[in-house]
């Protein structure tokens, strides 16, 4: 019975989750200290090279902290104060410049310390878990791993380690990164089309507030773009699906003959490059273009149709155009479903009588709806973010003397030229954090009310 005891309290040790707070509490001096120097704990059970690992890293981040890294967090609360300054030199008889602080370089290294701290935290925690992990296997008698063991376990059940690794980095360098530093931007003022060339100041929620603020120049243009933003992704993606079903549909009908030829007419649009498309459309479209010149030229038409040089014209033109780019995908997405639908269905259907609206709307389009809610959504939020079809057809134009924004511009557009052409990177880094903040909200809201969320298995 007290041997039972004892072997249940032993297994319970064992089976203490590996976790810093438990290396505080219960761990042993060694463990403790493997708190300061990472890797002392492996090292001492003999996992020398894991050890040595976890000390290089620590090392490491240690020399960066102390040559550069303490330097950058601490200018980051100002991002820099001295100015370029004029000097004298007696020796060469010329003036010369001494560079000052560079806030855009100071906004960057100090962003990225952080974020380099943050990640050694999370090895700085692996680090003592691993440690603490390999006190309770030696106390257990247990078989402590040796790195060739670690290593051949990255080909077997630490698979998934080993293949995730890579693509994590990525994400973390070149997505997760730039992130950070574009949303530290929006909280400054930075503009190199002002006086903020190379200097420029944390101004908090400012220029959120200006764009917010309906009484500014730029407010009103934010809720213009924002508002048609949203119409525009709403008759994109329903004209879009609602065209493409009615074609697949009639295609996929029993009675029509060649079905392969016609998916072929319609999805023939797909095999040329859509910037080529958009281009020549631009071009047609122009007022000198191929449509205006055959028009006047057999009298339907006096002067030119304003395609892209009024808003309510250019608005409609490029809604239209997009259904000529996206219609195809939809025909190819339907197409798939309507073919997996249960013939059982019909069947049951023609039996109790239903006609073919009854059914279309009782069983196919309810169908469609549960499968294709979440590429509806997705199409909605590529929509929104469609900056080809927008810059490549109309530019965002017509766009008033006064403004910066076109009245067919998208945030992403309006984005693009307040960055690029405007060099307002400050008021670009607030567009960018609105448009996710617009995203996020539509894509959450409409998906966890949607039967595809509610009922997973509805048409199962």
């Amino acid at each position: 019975m007290k041997k039972a005891a004892t072997k249940k309290k032993k297994a319970k040790e064992f089976q203490t989750p590996y976790t810093v707070t438990g290396a505080l509490v219960k761990g042993n001096a060694i463990t403790k200290l493997s708190m300061l120097i990472m890797g002392l704990g492996n090292i001492a059970h003999k996992q020398i090279v894991k050890g040595l690992m976890f000390l290089a890293i620590e090392v490491a981040y240690l020399y960066y902290m102390i040559s550069y890294g303490f330097y950058a967090v601490s200018m980051l609360p100002s991002l820099g104060w001295r100015e370029r300054e004029k000097v004298w030199n007696d020796a060469k008889s010329i003036y010369e410049y001494q560079a000052g602080d560079n806030s855009q370089l100071i906004l960057l290294y100090g962003v990225a310390t952080l974020y380099i701290t943050f990640i050694f935290i999370i090895v700085w925690r692996e680090a003592v878990k691993s440690s603490y992990k390999s006190e309770l296997l030696a106390k257990a008698g247990k078989h402590l791993n040796t790195f060739k063991e670690d290593f051949k376990s990255l080909f077997d059940q630490n698979l998934h380690k080993l293949l995730l690794a890579l693509p994590l980095m990525g994400i973390l360098i070149f997505t997760v990164l730039p992130l950070i530093y574009n949303i530290s931007m929006a909280f400054t003022n930075y503009s190199t089309s002002g006086e903020h060339l190379v200097l420029f100041d944390w101004v908090g929620f400012a220029t959120f507030k200006k764009i917010l603020n309906i009484g500014d120049s730029i407010g009103k243009q934010f809720y213009s773009v924002l508002g048609w933003t949203l119409i525009w992704a709403v008759f994109a993606t329903a004209l879009n699906y609602i065209f493409g079903m009615i074609l697949a549909i009639i295609i996929n009908r029993k009675e029509t003959r060649a079905k392969g030829f016609w998916r072929f007419c319609f999805v023939l649009s797909i095999a040329v490059p859509q910037f080529v498309s958009l281009l020549i459309m631009r071009s047609m479209l122009q007022p000198t273009g191929i449509v205006n010149t055959l028009l006047m030229k057999y009298g339907i038409i006096d002067t030119a149709l304003p395609f892209f040089t009024k808003a309510m014209w250019a608005r409609v033109t490029v809604i239209v155009i997009n259904l000529w780019v996206g219609i195809p995908y939809t025909i190819l997405q339907v197409t798939g479903i309507l073919q997996n639908i249960p013939a059982e269905l019909y069947e049951a259907a023609k039996i109790d009588g239903a006609n073919a609206v009854q059914t279309f709307f009782k069983i196919t389009l309810p169908y469609m709806l549960f499968v294709m809610t979440p590429y509806l959504i997705t199409q909605f939020t590529g929509n929104i973010n469609n900056f080809n079809v927008i810059y490549l057809l109309s530019g965002g134009n017509p766009t008033p003397v006064d403004a910066t924004a076109g009245k067919t511009d998208l945030l992403v557009t309006w984005l693009y030229k307040l960055t690029v052409d405007k060099k307002y990177f400050n008021l670009g880094a607030v567009i960018g954090i609105m448009t996710f903040v617009v995203l996020a909200i539509v894509a959450l809201v409409t998906y966890r009310n949607t039967t595809s969320y509610k009922d997973e298995e509805g048409f199962m």
